[in-house]
């Protein structure tokens, strides 16, 4: 399955029961007490080079993230990451790579490894502008990311 289609064509859930919701001092924390994150990838080329607005490019990085939650909205870690507790202290990491042949190559490295996220394809163009991931506990991913800079 590529990364531009990561949904596993179920029906939306149902909000979490009572008992699932973590109190608030545990916000956005997995069961390691490690916090549960959302990557950001966004392709630097496109405002330094191709001279898109940043605003353009925002909406972009929104979308892709959007549509990994989406996906994921079954996933335990995705479910926590909304819950009602801890839509306040959601944590995202926004990083960068230069060009599209850097987000391209990524997005079938994380692929090939089981990291389910999403490459947000600007349409009609086709054109691949950022991935995001479904939240993941940090500890768990972190280290996929250690080549990319953060974004600036």
């Amino acid at each position: 399955m590529s990364a531009e289609s990561k949904d596993s064509g179920a029906s939306p859930s149902a909000p979490p029961a009572k008992a699932d919701v973590r109190p608030a001092s545990d916000a956005v924390k997995g069961a390691d007490d490690s916090p549960i994150v959302q990557y950001l990838v966004i392709r630097k080329d496109l405002v330094e080079v191709e001279k898109w607005p940043l605003g353009a490019l925002l909406a972009q990085a929104s979308h892709a993230a959007v549509a990994a939650v989406w996906l994921n909205r079954e996933d335990p870690a995705t479910i926590e990451y909304c819950s009602g507790t801890n839509l306040d202290n959601m944590h995202k990491v926004v990083l960068e790579l230069k060009n599209e042949v850097q987000l391209r190559n990524f997005s079938e490295k994380l692929e090939a490894k089981g990291v389910k996220h999403k490459l947000w394809m600007e349409q009609p163009e086709n054109i691949p502008t950022c991935l995001a991931t479904k939240p993941y506990k940090k500890s768990d991913i972190a280290d996929e990311f250690i080549k990319c800079k953060l974004c600036r």
